[in-house]
């Protein structure tokens, strides 16, 4: 009687950790999924932010059309991508195109100077911490998620659970992660 005992709580016990662990691993996928998703709505906040700032830098720089199509192309692709690398890439282009448009209007006294180009440049600012905050929670979250897909014993669980690691955001483009030549 106290060996069925003892058979019966070791069966429970491995039943408790199978689905604790189990359901960590979910956990850590769902937290996955949805910081990405966090990504993907502050990318698309900035992209609906760049007609309007493009409209405006067109107002004051008309001539300038190619900076002007390299943004609106990058933004295109930007909203069409999809998967964690494709959304990094179409990011980091959209990204260059942006600092290219935005050292256009330097060359402009009276767009630099405009209220509405002043306002969209700081909510673009905004934004972009937001992006990039988003990024490093994502980064964060698939740390946590891979940590527990290759480490014991969770990791025994993680097929089970049909989670795998994953990828995580990165800058594709290596001239993106070198520190900005500042001069005054």
């Amino acid at each position: 009687m106290k060996s069925t005992v003892i058979i019966v709580a070791v069966i429970a016990l491995l039943a408790i950790w199978f689905i604790a662990s189990y359901n960590k691993l979910v956990r850590l996928n769902i937290s996955a999924d949805e910081s990405f998703a966090q990504i993907e709505v502050q990318l698309k906040r900035r992209a609906d932010l760049i007609p309007n700032l493009v409209e405006t830098v067109k107002g004051y720089a008309s001539h300038e059309k190619t900076t002007l199509d390299a943004v609106i192309t990058a933004r295109a692709k930007a909203t069409s991508a999809t998967g964690i690398a494709d959304v990094a890439a179409a990011d980091g282009q959209l990204t260059t195109a942006l600092r290219g448009l935005l050292a256009v209007a330097e060359s402009y006294p009276d767009l630099k100077a405009s209220a509405n180009f002043l306002s969209l440049q700081e909510e673009l600012s905004t934004t972009e911490n937001k992006v990039a905050f988003a990024r490093q929670f994502y980064n964060d979250t698939i740390r946590s998620l891979n940590q527990a897909v290759k480490t014991f014993p969770s990791g025994l669980f993680a097929g089970i659970a049909k989670v795998s690691a994953r990828a995580f955001y990165e800058i594709e483009n290596a001239a993106d992660r070198n520190v900005p030549n500042v001069k005054f």
